[in-house]
């Protein structure tokens, strides 16, 4: 099933434009050489957290990938999906689509795809924070320390520690900021709000203060189109520019009044999965809706289960049972 990776960064710490320049570059680099097993979520180029389906489209490839994560809820299970033969495909659809039903009529309304989507996405960022938080948890202890984050992240080596030493702190901050009951470790749903800040309400206003911290250069509350761009327009042509300032005044500054304020900080900041998965209801109809009347019928679910679900082997073993156990506890 789709695996929300919905990915979180919750914080970063007061910095001047040209430092935060420097610190996502530095960033990036890091981890290509290190591939941090614990990292915060990817960021866009100019600052907003890349939205989950951010890999859905590539160069005008449709990666059905995403399709099938968004229905299962879980990379795991949608891999051993993909490894099922038709009919065991299929029998194994029908069991998440009696339970997708909610009004029991056999067919699949808008409103009942786009609640299971996002209840999947739920589920996709709750697992990959638990792989995380499993990778990182050294002595198995269920929980999360600093101390066990810093080494599983950057490792041990000073001269490295020393380069990431910016990236350090700002972790650093963002674990205090997860840490809501203050005792120096992170249980599972604190590990997540720390992997995860955009999806975690409780985050919200820490990332509002720490984008304005970074941005809000004249300190007025406000991100002005200046402000917006920073440093970035420091190498751009006037082609750049120009299409910034658009996406600034048609998407982000949606009163029109030249800022953007905390509602609008925000909205640009964090993606919306109730926006993302009304588009995954509309890409999934499009592509099942045989008889067009804006509902998909079991069988026209199960016709098309390829876009749903995947289906490829012509053999299977034991992981049939996984799944289908799985399938019964959703």
């Amino acid at each position: 099933m789709l695996q929300v990776r919905w990915i979180s960064i919750t914080a970063l710490i007061i910095l001047s434009a040209f430092e935060v320049f420097i610190r996502c570059d530095t960033a990036s680099a890091h981890i290509r050489l290190h591939q941090h097993k614990v990292s915060t979520n990817e960021r866009t180029e100019d600052g907003a957290y890349s939205p989950l389906d951010s890999n859905h489209y590539m160069d005008g490839e449709h990666h059905q990938e995403f399709d099938h994560e968004a229905i299962i809820g879980s990379v795991k299970e949608a891999e051993e999906f993909d490894k099922l033969p038709v009919n065991e495909s299929k029998r194994l659809l029908k069991i998440l689509l009696e339970k997708m039903d909610l009004n029991h009529d056999t067919y699949i309304e808008r409103h009942e795809l786009k609640a299971w989507i996002l209840r999947s996405f739920a589920m996709l960022s709750t697992e990959e924070s638990q792989d995380r938080l499993e990778d990182a948890d050294s002595n198995d202890d269920g929980k999360i320390s600093w101390e066990e984050i810093l080494h599983d992240t950057y490792g041990s080596d000073p001269q490295d520690l020393a380069v990431d030493e910016k990236l350090i702190n700002d972790d650093k901050v963002t674990f205090s900021a997860a840490d809501e009951n203050s005792d120096g470790y992170l249980d599972k749903e604190e590990f997540k709000a720390y992997t995860h800040p955009e999806e975690t309400p409780r985050m919200l206003p820490f990332l509002l203060e720490q984008e304005l911290a970074e941005k809000d250069t004249n300190n007025d509350g406000f991100i002005n189109f200046q402000e917006f761009i920073g440093i970035r327009a420091k190498n751009e042509d006037r082609e750049w520019l120009i299409v910034e300032k658009e996406k600034f005044d048609h998407e982000h500054d949606k009163n029109g009044d030249g800022k953007l304020d905390s509602s609008e900080i925000l909205a640009w900041l964090v993606p919306s999965n109730e926006e993302l998965a009304i588009d995954e209801v509309d890409h999934l109809f499009a592509a099942s809706d045989d008889d067009h009347d804006n509902r998909l019928s079991f069988d026209e679910i199960l016709e098309h289960h390829d876009v749903f679900v995947g289906s490829e082997a012509t053999d299977y073993g034991d992981y049939l049972h996984g799944i289908e156990r799985f399938a019964d506890e959703l």
